[in-house]
């Protein structure tokens, strides 16, 4: 069986959706990269195979093993490339795939937040909401935000800096094209790559009750439904690694050809992946009360 390299995902152009939410967390990411650009990353991954029912099925089926598994520890990356240039998003924490709650501290880039480093922003993530706290922006430190993902274009498969692991998975049982790169040792493990396309429409319609809202969501908003992936199964067919691979629209001040003022959109690479080991590791989540819901105007990170 052949080894491979891993490398980054294929371009693929989606609908702007970045900034959907008030001061997301991808906008203060995009912010670092303002002024670069307009191209998006290559395509560094090394050629792929033909397509095979096999793997389809298997990646069909990920998101159910996984459920059975019961819970993980975390790690994920959002990361945006224009020009050469790459920041990303870190987030670390642990997922209970029974009950559909995870736990996530996410650490933003020095430059996304302009002169002062922010400190790390904790995330909740449950069935239809996103909670976040130490969001900045004047909500006291105490206090939690709320956001409803079905709400959001995107159903925030990037605007909140990292892709719910359990989203990641069902997005997956849209896979309509996939095949086996090879083998490749990780931790241990021998795991087999996958590569293909899914669609997030498919997905939604065949997705368990609690992450369709968010599936749902993100087929209405992106212009284009198919996303690039590479994906990790080991021997137990458990999703150890998952990078899908978007690119999203932004809009920036400029002058054109003629010299007029205006706005000009720019196409950025936005690339997420979720990482899940220690299979069985408990994940603790407890959801605010809501008292400690924070119901004031929310601003952007950056300031």
């Amino acid at each position: 069986m052949e080894f491979q390299q891993r490398g980054l995902g294929v371009r693929r152009r989606v609908s702007a959706v970045a900034g959907v939410v008030a001061g997301g967390l991808l906008a203060a990411l995009l912010a670092a990269i303002s002024g670069c650009s307009s191209e998006t990353a290559a395509d560094e991954r090394p050629g792929g195979a033909a397509p095979d029912a096999a793997a389809v099925a298997a990646l069909h089926r990920a998101a159910d093993v996984l459920v059975r598994e019961g819970s993980s520890r975390v790690r994920t990356t959002m990361e945006t490339a224009t020009g050469g240039t790459r920041v990303s998003i870190r987030g670390a924490g642990a997922y209970d795939f029974e009950k559909r709650l995870g736990r996530l501290k996410l650490l933003l880039p020095r430059d996304a937040m302009g002169a002062a480093e922010h400190a790390p922003i904790t995330e909740l993530l449950a069935s239809g909401a996103l909670f976040m706290r130490n969001r900045g922006a004047g909500i006291p430190p105490d206090k939690w935000v709320r956001v409803d993902t079905t709400d959001i274009p995107d159903g925030n498969l990037v605007t909140g800096g990292a892709t719910d692991p359990l989203v990641a998975a069902e997005l997956l049982r849209g896979v309509r094209e996939a095949s086996l790169v090879g083998e490749e040792g990780l931790d241990g493990f021998l795991l087999r790559h996958y590569r293909g396309t899914t669609d997030i429409g498919r997905a939604a319609r065949v997705a368990s009750p609690g992450t369709r809202g968010a599936l749902t969501a993100a087929a209405r908003g992106f212009d284009e439904g198919v996303v690039p992936f590479d994906a990790y199964l080991d021997g137990h067919g458990r999703l150890r690694e998952v990078r899908h691979r978007f690119t999203v629209g932004t809009h920036a001040s400029g002058r054109d050809a003629a010299g007029a003022q205006g706005a000009t959109a720019r196409a950025v690479g936005v690339s997420s992946t979720t990482e899940l080991y220690d299979f069985g590791a408990p994940a603790r989540v407890e959801l605010p009360k809501p008292a400690d819901i924070y119901t004031g105007k929310v601003g952007s990170p950056q300031k």
